[in-house]
């Protein structure tokens, strides 16, 4: 490794480092004196890796000393700062890969696997011409020769992260040979009949047999895939030629794969198969979970099958625990409002109401609370069609209408049951809600969720559902209304001004006058150019004070109600929204799309 005409070799490695102030001169002195003793070791423990592999470990046995970045940022130095740095100096473009932007067939047809892995070469995109080969060793021209006649293509070589190609390699000549295998091979998936919890493992990529099924193999590479990229679904939609497989990340869906028509069927039934479905019923919709783990930690996923022009379409909801048990103020809970939810869910009894849209994070927000109040001395006891997440230290009941398994009925025994806090999963009818007053009268705190636009609605929401205004009154602790918008993405934040008066043109009204600083994201390779990380709430929480009880009648109107909750503090989702936009927390695009007032 000492050869001076390598690009890799760590002296040179080093001083283009401390030239570029990434590396503090002593940590490139601690690095060079300590490079053997690791870069045997590395060698050793990767001693089946090719040629090209070797000949980058000098990067490799930098990034495992785990030095900081000697500049402003202060970060961690890692393969991405160090490979572009390298790349900058060497008079090469850095592309850090996105997986969800390449074609997996274009990426498979252009060059052979055998020959991605042996020079760590991935091809990208075709671009004026030129086929883009990202490599993190771009100086093996014979390699970009042979993939340049292979293809009939000039070749343009960019760099990347060795781990990148490497994963990306793995992951897309591994998937598209499930899939070519399968077009011509389905093996009938065997349902277990006596698993009423289906525990199903998901192997990494290196424990893929060779001889395993390969739709098993396909379907188990989409959902860790989904995993690693922080989906909270997956849609696989058939269409009449092929099938459309789609992420949704922080909330948005994101196309990924194009798969022959000819493995959908198989692909659906292994799901099926997965999650106790009925496989040969293909004309009826079907719902069904499937429990598996992510890092050694327990996540589910609800299923539901719906039959469409060209197909069963499949959706997998991916209920990561991570997301659903936060702790308040990471929901986006602060100030005042953090203070209402602790006060109303501190109380002896009564009733606290969540409400918003579907996927308005209803859910977490009663789970995190949930979360929050348990302790072994408390009784939680949840009523869910259907259980979101099970988790041990509640007591989980699953709506079953086919056995008349309702909300109302399952309210109704579990009061037997001796419970402090009761959970329902959504007060849909007048049964239901008069079991849950029934609850709250006789000393137990009760949450539950409605689907209302905003919290003075849900009063007269209650009343419409044939609640009695006394029995409101009796009841009600408070409200929550919420929202979720897109967080900027921290990597690539940056500040701009903006007139007032264009703000208030559009409907925002920020209380200063001529020049605003608002905040976007340019859009980087964290993001996927989007400019955008990560979701937040924002919150209506109207506390039902005297003052609202006596309104509380069935003649009343959401806007005497509002006016009432305003004039005793409430924050309302709109302005609780432009407060975070001012803050730096989200765009004015997204205040706009989520609230239009």
């Amino acid at each position: 490794m000492e050869n001076s005409l390598n690009p890799f070799n760590p002296r040179k490695i080093a001083e283009i480092l401390v030239k570029k102030k990434v590396l503090s001169e002593k940590s490139a002195r601690f690095y060079l004196k300590n490079f053997d003793l690791e870069f045997k070791k590395l060698k050793k423990d990767n001693s089946s890796f090719s040629s090209a592999f070797e000949k980058t470990l000098s990067v490799d046995v930098l990034i495992s000393f785990g030095f900081f970045a000697n500049n402003e940022s202060g970060k961690k130095i890692d393969e991405d700062l160090v490979y572009k740095t390298l790349s900058e100096f060497w008079g090469y473009d850095y592309v850090k890969i996105d997986p969800l932007q390449l074609d997996i067939a274009k990426v498979t047809s252009s060059i052979p696997k055998n020959m991605a892995v042996r020079h760590l070469m991935l091809p990208i995109d075709k671009e004026s011409g030129n086929l883009v080969v990202a490599t993190p060793y771009p100086f093996n021209m014979e390699a970009f020769d042979d993939i340049s006649r292979i293809n009939s293509d000039k070749v343009k070589a960019v760099v990347s992260s060795k781990s990148d190609i490497i994963r990306l390699i793995n992951e897309f000549f591994g998937f598209q040979k499930y899939i070519e295998a399968a077009e011509n091979e389905f093996v009938e998936a065997q349902v277990d009949l006596g698993n009423l919890e289906r525990y199903v493992k998901l192997k990494s990529m290196d424990e893929l047999p060779a001889n395993d099924q390969h739709i098993v193999n396909a379907v188990n590479h989409i959902i860790s895939y989904a995993f690693d990229q922080r989906a909270s679904d997956i849609h696989i939609e058939p269409k009449r030629e092929k099938t459309i497989v789609r992420l949704r990340i922080d909330g948005v869906l994101h196309p990924v794969y194009k798969l022959p028509k000819k493995v959908h069927n198989a692909i659906v039934s292994r799901i099926k198969a997965m999650s106790g479905l009925d496989m040969a019923e293909k004309r009826r919709p079907q719902d069904g979970r499937i429990k598996t783990s992510k890092n050694n930690v327990e996540v589910e996923m609800r299923i539901s099958t719906l039959p469409v022009a060209f197909g069963e379409k499949i959706v997998l909801r991916l209920m990561d625990p991570d997301i659903l048990f936060q702790d308040l103020p990471s929901l986006g809970f602060e100030g005042r409002d953090l203070e209402q939810i602790e006060r109303f869910i501190s109380s002896p009894h009564g009733i606290i109401l969540v409400c918003g849209p579907t996927g308005s994070g209803k859910s977490t927000t009663l789970y995190s609370a949930l979360k929050k109040i348990s302790k072994p001395e408390i009784n939680i006891t949840t009523i869910e069609d259907p259980i979101e997440m099970i988790h041990e230290d509640f007591n989980q009941i699953a709506v079953k209408p086919s056995i008349d398994m309702t909300f109302a009925r399952a309210l109704r025994h579990i009061l037997r049951q001796d419970p402090d806090v009761i959970m329902i999963g959504e007060m849909r009818d007048l049964e239901t809600a008069k079991n849950a007053v029934q609850a709250s009268l006789t000393g137990h705190l009760v949450l539950s969720t409605l689907h209302t636009n905003d919290s003075p609605s849900t009063i007269v929401r209650l009343l419409d559902l044939g609640l009695e205004p006394f029995l409101v009154r009796s009841t009600l602790i408070g409200i929550v209304s919420q929202r979720l918008v897109r967080k900027i993405c921290t990597e690539c934040k940056y500040s701009y001004e903006e007139d007032a008066s264009k703000l208030e043109s559009e409907g925002i009204y920020t209380g200063q006058k001529k020049k605003v600083v608002l905040f976007r994201g340019k859009g980087c390779s964290k993001c996927r150019g989007t400019g955008y990380y990560g979701r937040t709430g924002i919150y209506e929480i109207m506390k039902y004070s005297e003052s609202i009880m006596k309104l509380t009648r069935s003649d009343v109107s959401p806007s005497e109600i509002k006016k009432t909750a305003l004039l005793e503090g409430m924050t309302e989702l709109y302005d609780n929204a432009v407060k975070k936009m001012l803050a730096g927390v989200t765009t004015k695009e997204e205040v706009l799309r989520v609230v239009k007032v």
